[in-house]
């Protein structure tokens, strides 16, 4: 399947998973996750519309960046280190990995020396892995209150990644979970203004996230494929 074919055939599932769940499509933003393809396969996904670009780790998002930055609208989806910030402040629209007070503080810090504010989402490890980044989820009010004293960190939404399961079925409760933990946030009215974006949602499981409120899906081998495409 071509790359034009792949960007149908997602649109087509997300709508219709819209439909079953009662949203507009508009709702639901795709990120092009490009991590393991070329600067030349990211500008083809470029030119074919996908302007919403998500990128792991700044080593290998570097030169894709350099070449095509003025291009599209870049997430940082990955597990950002502290000394890394420096790299990603000014570059990335979005980062969707805040996942603890240290690195609130030097995304603060570093964004206060340019003027900037950072459109940033917490991570939750809704699921309990071990293996997976992310806040535990009675961890998240102590931190919004900590962040919410923070200018230049705006906080928008939460992240989280669910196990990958051969039935994308058995994922339903952890992006629910994630809905229900910011509707509750919300109510509690931790923040400046609501959190709107929930980023969950990846190419084995997107269409249950959508009828469970992703704002924000990630996809990367259903949509952007391998490079030799």
């Amino acid at each position: 399947m071509q790359l034009e074919e792949r960007i149908q055939h997602v649109d087509e599932r997300i709508t219709a998973a819209c439909k079953r769940s009662g949203r507009n499509r508009e709702e639901v933003g795709v990120i092009a996750v490009t991590k393991y393809v070329s600067t030349a396969m990211t500008s083809k996904v470029l030119d074919h519309g996908l302007i919403h670009i998500g990128e792991n780790r700044w080593q290998n998002a570097e030169d894709k960046w350099n070449a095509l930055h003025d291009r599209g609208i870049w997430h940082f989806i990955g597990h950002l280190q502290t000394n890394k910030v420096k790299d990603v402040i000014g570059k990335f629209a979005y980062i969707h990995s805040l996942d603890r007070l240290s690195l609130a503080k030097e995304i603060e810090k570093k964004a206060g020396q340019s003027d900037l504010q950072v459109e940033c989402m917490l991570q939750v490890n809704i699921s309990g892995e071990e293996s997976k980044y992310g806040l535990e989820p009675e961890e998240v009010v102590p931190l919004l209150k900590q962040i919410r004293e923070f200018p230049h960190v705006h906080i928008t939404g939460l992240m989280t990644m669910a196990p990958f399961e051969e039935d994308a079925e058995r994922t339903r409760p952890v992006f629910r979970g994630l809905r229900e933990l910011r509707d509750d946030l919300n109510r509690q009215a931790l923040t400046n203004q609501p959190l709107t974006h929930l980023s969950m949602g990846m190419s084995n499981d997107y269409e249950v996230a959508v009828e469970e409120g992703a704002t924000w899906v990630r996809l990367g081998s259903v949509l952007v494929g391998k490079e030799e495409d």
